[in-house]
């Protein structure tokens, strides 16, 4: 089934192109920007939006403090035009890809197989998706891989994000179900709320997620399903 395909490609697709948002050369590019931490995150994730307020940046974030993503926003912007900061954060995604995969990959396969998926797949209710597929591609191969994995994980983010709002959870409540341990990163002081009661609605968000996933890839027969997953988890399993 599709959303078996989506619930196994999850991984892959959350945690690959998540490698460079947390390394610090990252933001060690940020601060020789100019950026101070993570502004550098705020406005180079959310810059590919271009000139908007702040709140269309924390409406795309969707799990973010908005009050942390204004200050971030408003903070950053003064350093240089957000689709630019956009601009520095992949090529910062670049960088990473060139340091930390292996050479010794198909990833002209997998490049041609995410760009099939990422140029048929819906936009509707992924702005950072839509904006992120805006940005010109790199040529080296591994790069491409990563920069269209990215796309992926953005789309997937949103259709999550969709999926927890349609259970009538709150996002600060649904990211303390699934990382509790990023709720400051986020910017939620404590108090936390109690989220026991709701982990079975997260639970079917998380499916709704991947059957909404599942649909993307229907543009794949089976055969280039299967060598994509096993190709991306040969990848995911060598970064070094």
């Amino acid at each position: 089934m599709l959303d078996d395909f989506a619930r196994r490609l999850a991984k892959p697709i959350g945690d690959l192109p998540s490698n460079f948002m947390l390394d610090s050369a990252t933001y060690e590019k940020g601060n020789s920007l100019g950026f101070d931490g993570l502004d550098f995150y705020v406005c180079g994730r959310g810059g590919v939006l271009g000139e908007v307020d702040a709140g269309v940046v924390s409406a795309a974030f969707v799990f973010f403090n908005p009050a942390m993503i204004r200050l971030r926003w408003e903070r950053g912007v003064k350093i240089m035009p957000p689709r630019l900061a956009g601009e520095e954060f992949a090529a910062c995604l670049h960088r990473w890809t060139s340091y930390h995969l292996d050479a010794d990959r198909d990833y002209e396969t997998v490049a041609e197989l995410l760009g099939r998926v990422v140029t048929t797949a819906s936009p509707t209710g992924a702005p950072l998706f839509a904006a992120w597929t805006t940005l010109p591609e790199p040529s080296d191969p591994a790069q491409l891989v990563m920069h269209r994995l990215n796309a992926l994980r953005e789309l997937r983010g949103a259709m999550h994000g969709n999926a927890v709002l349609a259970a009538g959870l709150d996002p600060l409540v649904a990211l303390l179900v699934k990382t509790p341990f990023m709720a400051g990163v986020f910017g939620w002081e404590e108090p936390y709320p109690d989220v026991e009661l709701a982990r079975e609605a997260w639970a079917e968000a998380e499916a709704a997620t991947n059957r909404s996933m599942g649909r993307v890839f229907k543009v794949l027969e089976q055969k280039e399903r299967d060598q994509l997953a096993d190709l991306l988890e040969q990848i995911h399993a060598a970064v070094h």
